[in-house]
């Protein structure tokens, strides 16, 4: 199970490792989200009629990272069985295991306008800049369809000017980690959260320079109320007092002690290593470190898992990972293209992904089912993560707006500047970055 796990992590993998990269309403991901935003760059997108799928014959290709659950090659397989006979059939084709080389690989081929792939397993945080690239086709009439089948925050990550550009596949979200033997419960608030901390062993989490930091300063900057970008998704609203107020707890944390200071370094494997040695008391962490705890003798049996807490005086909020089904614009067989990801989000699959493979469903319905229950102890936890857990900002230029962000925090982390200079900093690289497109 340990090993099935790992990709769970992958959803955000453009952290730089396996993270989470890793919902909720549109008013913490600063716009650009379906219903906020002009629908210039989207306009004309290809559609397809879902009635079409019905018909589909031909083959499909679904392109995806390397398949180290093994998850996409036993689905693929089980559509093959069931479709064959009608003429219609799947064939996977792997990119490489870093996300930065699964999306350069998808690129280079959709500025070709290349059909090689009908459908591709894409990472949350991109489906903007492929969207506004004119790469992707418009789904949601099917959307529309299905869209009470699933947790509502998940929409949030294939939303785009109005429309929907692909459907959840695979989610997921942060959780507190923490020793059942130094404390019975993970407090209700981050700052009682942080203040139990200085006491104990410390608060580890995802502090380096990458998007794993982004991630871990929007759970508290969202819970606080802040925003990234304004609701048209064109202008900066980082620098603002709900911002300056989490990132100033962050910061006070290393200060009094309760995070060691050398999270400014920390991607997810060092700050699970820092759990599972007791050399922390509470860690913020992906759900794919769970098997990993639950196999250390040092950890086994001696810890659980939590959802976030709230920010002290405003609301809670976590960062939602996962990947998309999305539709080439360029797909030589988009109607069984749709029949592949009908298959591939059918409850069935979405089922058997989350017990042969642990990886977290995007159905609502999966999470009371026995099976997942027993295959997943920590179900209640992750369906609760994930329903309070908001998208990061829809932006076609996220990439930039990531860097602005986890650049000036681990600067702020790090002592090199004050937190309010910091996020002035981050402001103006911010809106710099905006003006390009």
């Amino acid at each position: 199970m340990a090993k099935r796990l790992v990709l769970m992590l992958c959803v955000a993998l453009s952290c730089g490792v396996f993270v989470a990269a890793c919902g909720g309403d549109d008013d913490g991901g600063g716009g650009g989200s379906a219903g906020g935003g002009g629908g210039s760059a989207t306009e004309g997108a290809k559609t397809i009629d879902p009635a079409s799928m019905d018909s589909a014959k031909g083959e499909v290709v679904y392109c995806t990272g390397k398949d180290t659950s093994g998850a996409q090659t036993k689905s693929v397989k089980d559509f093959n069985k069931e479709f064959e006979s009608q003429g219609l059939s799947a064939k996977l084709l792997e990119f490489p295991e870093s996300a930065d080389e699964q999306r350069n690989q998808f690129q280079q081929r959709q500025r070709a306008k290349s059909g090689d792939c009908d459908i591709f397993y894409s990472d949350v945080i991109w489906t903007a800049e492929f969207a506004s690239q004119g790469w992707l086709y418009d789904l949601t009439s099917y959307v529309e369809q299905r869209k009470a089948e699933f947790i509502p925050s998940t929409f949030d990550t294939v939303a785009f000017e109005g429309k929907f550009f692909g459907v959840p596949k695979q989610t997921d979200a942060g959780f507190i980690y923490y020793n059942t033997e130094e404390v019975d419960a993970v407090p209700e608030t981050w700052q009682a959260l942080y203040a139990d901390a200085a006491k104990k062993k410390g608060l580890a989490y995802q502090g380096a320079a990458y998007e794993g930091l982004t991630v871990n300063f929007l759970e508290l900057a969202f819970a606080a109320g802040g925003k990234v970008l304004s609701d048209d998704g064109k202008k900066s609203e980082i620098n603002s007092p709900e911002n300056l107020k989490a990132l100033q707890l962050m910061v006070d944390g290393i200060k009094n002690g309760a995070v060691p200071k050398a999270v400014t370094t920390y991607m997810e494997e060092p700050a699970r290593r820092a759990f599972e040695a007791g050399r922390v008391t509470y860690e913020r962490q992906w759900p794919y470190a769970y098997a990993k705890a639950a196999a250390n003798p040092k950890t086994k049996g001696k810890f659980k898992v939590a959802p976030f807490p709230s920010f002290e005086g405003a609301g809670k909020a976590g960062i939602l990972g996962g990947h998309n089904l999305v539709v080439s614009a360029y797909s030589k067989n988009p109607a069984g293209a749709l029949k592949l990801i009908d298959f591939q989000t059918s409850p069935e699959i979405v089922k058997q992904d989350a017990v042969e493979f642990s990886l977290a469903p995007t159905l609502v319905e999966t999470y009371d089912d026995p099976d997942v229950i027993k295959a997943l102890p920590f179900a209640p936890e992750l369906k609760e993560a994930v329903m309070q857990a908001k998208s990061r900002p829809v932006t076609p230029v996220y990439t930039q707006v990531s860097q602005a962000i986890y650049e000036n925090v681990n600067a702020a982390l790090s002592g090199q500047m004050e937190p309010q200079a910091a996020l002035e900093k981050a402001d103006a690289d911010l809106n710099k970055a905006l003006a390009t497109f």
